[in-house]
């Protein structure tokens, strides 16, 4: 459907889930952003924040690119500044200044797509940043300025 960007999500920590267009016809549907926003949220604090647009619209680019219908699983979207602070002092791989704080930034992986092949697309798209967490099973996307680790 060209006139509809559909996206699905399954939230690792609540298991809640979202699969629906989120833009039709040249906009962005609100009742589906907010149904993402709150898919996204924080799951520790439980604090909703809006997402960024061009985020989603990143993620419906990689569904496409890896040509897959299965929900991207959501470890990380939205975090709250104090659950990001807990977490970057817990481990030296989380920025202080992270771009999940601003709803900007995604940790995610595909059942049945390889995590080499997901980075790797993400990657071609040269939209942002791109981690690549192959210990722990997960890609970072973000809306920042083009960089890779």
């Amino acid at each position: 459907m060209r006139d509809a960007r559909l996206l699905s999500f399954l939230n690792t920590h609540t298991g809640e889930t979202f699969a629906d267009a989120y833009w039709e016809r040249g906009n962005y549907v609100p009742d589906a952003m907010a149904a993402i926003n709150n898919v996204m949220r924080d799951h520790r604090s439980g604090e909703v924040h809006e997402i960024d647009p061009r985020l989603l619209d990143q993620l419906s680019a990689l569904r496409v690119a890896v040509d897959t219908s299965s929900p991207f699983q959501i470890i990380s979207g939205y975090r709250s500044p104090a659950s990001n602070a807990q977490l970057a002092a817990a481990s030296n791989g989380v920025a202080t200044r992270s771009l999940h704080m601003d709803g900007r930034a995604v940790d995610t992986r595909v059942r049945g797509v390889e995590l080499s092949r997901l980075r790797d697309a993400a990657l071609a798209m040269n939209a942002g940043g791109v981690g690549y967490y192959a210990s722990s099973d997960f890609i970072h996307v973000d809306t920042g300025r083009v960089r890779r680790w």
